[in-house]
């Protein structure tokens, strides 16, 4: 597939898209989630992608909904069904569904549909998938505990490509090898020539590291996965609740979750934990044991009386000695008292055996006071206990990096088949909602049994159900609120959705495959001169684009189109129209309060659909919603007066006459 190719998609965007690994995969299948992980595609910019890349397969021209309202009964049907998805994906993912003119896309969306509505709408999947969202690329990680080496600029060049994310140093012997192990925890040589050299510190010689990026850099895998580590728990969780196949061991990958935490570190290790610790704690540590040796040694002083004789004062005066050397020859037992309590605690505090020894000389053995810290020593130890946690971090990282290594794939996979699931879901919840059925395709006209709109503004249960079918060109009368929108209403929403490949609201229905549907909504007021004009131009392109075969086999609704200008002629223009469609193949409704004067105007014989008022009840009419062939319904204004007439004599009966 040339990506170039599909509508929309210029040099820049299909660049972007070839980066992904299978991107004509993504594209034939709508993939999404898939799509969106190019760079600078955003979600919804890959609905658009992926719905014009299903177009262009299908040799799909578009313009199924020809007008504003059908455009707007397409909209409302999409929200129908994606208010009933959990996952901003699925919302997205549900764009890809579009009423189409190509048979091959509606049995291809209808296969999918189909498939959807045998799942089982379950709360319990529903509260797992909330927290399932495509997997992201992680922020780019930078590693300054290790870095790489090598003599060759070449492969130092491959080696900055390669792994972006340490240093990499070109050095000339093993002497530099050395200098760079005293600033980094770990030295990753490159070259076969360090095989063998003897330096002090973490060094390895990995020629083929460059090949295995996971085993020098683990935190890249583990970034991607500790970034995504909520997602994919979600996603492991909808799998066993939803008891999906999983591309991967469920339990081995929640494994190696639990083992790290949001930031990529290994999470599970007490050793690591340990000496983490004792580095963030060091410094307090240290000071803390200051003070305790201290508080005891100044304790000791002040209870303890010392007597020095005029020669000792003077002898000590003149050999410049100061309280050091007073404390060394009166306080000495209290002093090395006093710094074992302070090494007990330091040691304690760290609670690391193989390097109690070390911390023990953090307090010197000469006496002091106050009794200080040895500052080389603590910058040993703290430099020890940093590259022991460093090393350990990095051996940790690389194991479950390795056990990782491979698994990607297949995480991507997990996340994309839970929202695929919320997909279909989404679908069955709406048909569950609904009551809704996949209609036939096929035939001539429409035809609906037990249908009922969900756009009405009342609870969909309060609806009641319309039985109507249309073949060819009829005109839908019937009173004032009777509910002629609605059932024009309930014929477009169910000639898209069929177009769609979705079920529809009845109990069945079956729809003839169009190319377009054109819906004129009621005009609000007489049109002016040029915007009636501009209606009549409309409606005769579409006239003539029908009776050519140019424009397809259409469905074409119409609402009070007399409200364009004055009745006597708005009935002479709509016998025209509809004058003109009933010599093709179209299907046609048009909602009219003119139905009597239309067909008078019509040189040839025009159905009429009724939908029945059985009479006023304290004020309310009761209303028969499903239309009746062949019938021309009573006004509101007629059932008024009939009413009146059965109550009283005379005037009323003589009036009622006059709607014979």
């Amino acid at each position: 597939m040339d990506i170039e190719t599909i509508p929309g998609v210029g040099e820049k965007t299909a660049e972007a898209l070839s980066e992904l690994d299978d991107p004509e995969r993504a594209l034939r299948d709508g993939d999404v989630a898939a799509l969106a992980r190019a760079p600078g595609i955003s979600d919804g910019r890959a609905a658009r992608i992926a719905r014009a890349a299903i177009r262009r397969e299908h040799g799909d021209p578009g313009g199924f909904a020809a007008t504003s309202r059908a455009q707007e009964i397409y909209r409302d049907a999409l929200d129908l069904v994606a208010d009933h998805a959990v996952t901003r994906y699925a919302e997205r993912r549900l764009e890809t569904f579009y009423p189409s003119p190509s048979r091959s896309r509606v049995d291809e969306a209808r296969e999918f549909a189909a498939r959807a509505m045998e799942r089982e709408p379950d709360d319990e999947i529903r509260g797992a998938l909330a927290g399932v969202e495509p997997l992201e690329s992680p922020p780019s990680v930078r590693v300054r505990d290790r870095c790489l080496a090598t003599t060759d600029a070449e492969t130092y060049a491959r080696a900055q490509e390669a792994l972006p994310e340490v240093t990499v140093e070109i050095v000339d012997d093993a002497r530099g090898l050395a200098d760079l192990a005293r600033g980094y925890a770990t030295v990753v040589a490159l070259d076969d020539a360090f095989t063998g050299v003897e330096v002090e510190g973490d060094v390895r010689v990995e020629p083929d590291a460059l090949d295995d990026p996971a085993t020098v850099v683990p935190e890249r895998t583990l970034a991607f996965f500790a970034h995504n580590r909520n997602r994919l728990r979600a996603a492991i969780e909808v799998h066993r609740v939803a008891d999906l196949d999983p591309p991967c061991d469920l339990d081995e990958l929640a494994d190696a979750l639990a083992r790290i935490d949001d930031e990529g570190n290994v999470a599970d290790d007490d050793r690591l934990r340990q000496l983490q610790t004792a580095v963030d704690d060091l410094d307090a540590a240290v000071s803390t044991a200051e003070s305790v040796a201290n508080d005891r040694l100044r304790a000791a002083i002040e209870e303890r009386d010392v007597t020095i004789e005029g020669a000792d004062l003077l002898s000590l005066v003149e050999q410049g000695a100061g309280v050091d050397s007073l404390l060394q020859r009166e306080l000495a037992d209290e002093y090395a008292a006093a710094v074992d309590d302070a090494r007990d605690h330091l040691v304690d505090a760290l609670e690391l055996d193989d390097y109690a020894d070390m911390a023990r000389r953090a307090f010197p053995d000469q006496p002091t006071f106050p009794v200080e810290r040895d500052e080389e020593v603590v910058s040993r130890l703290r430099e020890g206990l940093t590259t022991a946690r460093d090393r350990r971090a990095t051996r940790l990282k690389r194991e479950v990096a390795t056990d990782l290594a491979d698994a990607r794939a297949d995480a991507e996979a997990l996340a994309e088949a839970a929202l695929e699931l919320d997909v279909e879901l989404a679908i069955a919840r709406f048909a569950e909602a609904y009551d809704a059925t996949l209609p036939e395709i096929g035939g001539e006209g429409v035809e609906i049994e037990g249908g009922r709109s969900p756009l009405l503004d009342v609870p969909y249960e309060a609806v009641d159900p319309v039985d109507y079918r249309v073949e060819g060109v009829a005109l839908l009368t019937g009173v004032n609120s009777g509910g002629k929108t609605s059932v024009l209403d309930l014929v477009a929403l169910t000639v898209t959705l069929a177009h769609m490949g979705l079920p529809v609201p009845a109990d069945r229905a079956r729809v003839e495959h169009v190319e377009e549907l054109h819906y004129h909504a009621k005009t609000q007021g007489t049109l002016d001169a040029g915007a009636f004009e501009s209606t009549l131009r409309e409606f005769g392109s579409l006239v003539e684009a029908v009776r050519s075969g140019e424009g397809g086999d259409v469905v074409v609704l119409v609402d009070e189109l007399e409200s364009i200008t004055e009745p006597g002629a708005s009935a002479k223009i709509m016998a025209g129209i509809l004058e003109a469609f009933d010599a093709t193949d179209a299907t046609a409704v048009f909602v009219t309060h003119l139905a009597r004067e239309i067909r008078d105007a019509a040189r040839t014989d025009l159905a009429v659909d009724g939908i029945e008022a059985e009479g006023l009840v304290d004020g309310e009419l009761v209303v028969d919603r499903s239309p009746v062939k062949d019938v021309l319904a009573r006004s509101t204004p007629e059932l008024i007066v009939e009413k009146l007439a059965d109550e009283r004599d005379g005037f009323y009966v003589e009036l009622l006459e006059k709607f014979d």
